[in-house]
């Protein structure tokens, strides 16, 4: 596989279960997941998570990106840190399709206490399937990467 087919993905602690099922649903449609951690349950800050799975989108390692903690908030905020990186958190699949086709996201953040797993599931289908619709939300994009 290529990177245009590669997505990592990473957590903290509160979320490896649904981390793992998204993997698995991902791979099953095609897509390789780049699964970076963490593996065990033990207490993990999400910032250096967050952090590394921006790093690898940024780098062009990987084409995009699913994050996950609690809330799905605190490491979206540290993957967003990476410069080239534009990351949203979702509970809704509208939301989900409306960041990749307006705003270009690159990493999609779930809080695991906040979606179930069909749910979850339901948002990265709708994250994975749009494409980006440039025009004037182009024109938009290049004001954020300023």
């Amino acid at each position: 596989m290529t990177e245009a087919k590669r997505i990592v993905l990473s957590s903290d602690h509160a979320a490896i279960d649904l981390r793992k099922a998204i993997a698995e649903h991902i791979t099953a449609t095609g897509w390789e997941a780049v699964d970076i951690g963490p593996m065990t349950p033990e207490s993990t800050h999400y910032p250096k998570h967050g952090q590394a799975a921006a790093e690898k989108v940024a780098s062009g390692d990987c084409a995009l990106g699913i994050i996950l903690c609690g809330t799905g908030q605190g490491i979206m905020m540290a993957a967003n840190k990476v410069k080239g990186i534009r990351c949203g958190v979702c509970a809704d699949t509208f939301s989900a399709r409306m960041i990749r086709q307006h705003n270009d996201a690159n990493i999609l953040s779930l809080g695991a206490r906040v979606v179930g797993e069909g749910l979850a599931l339901d948002i990265v289908d709708a994250f994975l399937s749009a494409e980006f619709e440039g025009g004037r939300h182009a024109t938009r994009v290049d004001m954020i990467e300023g």
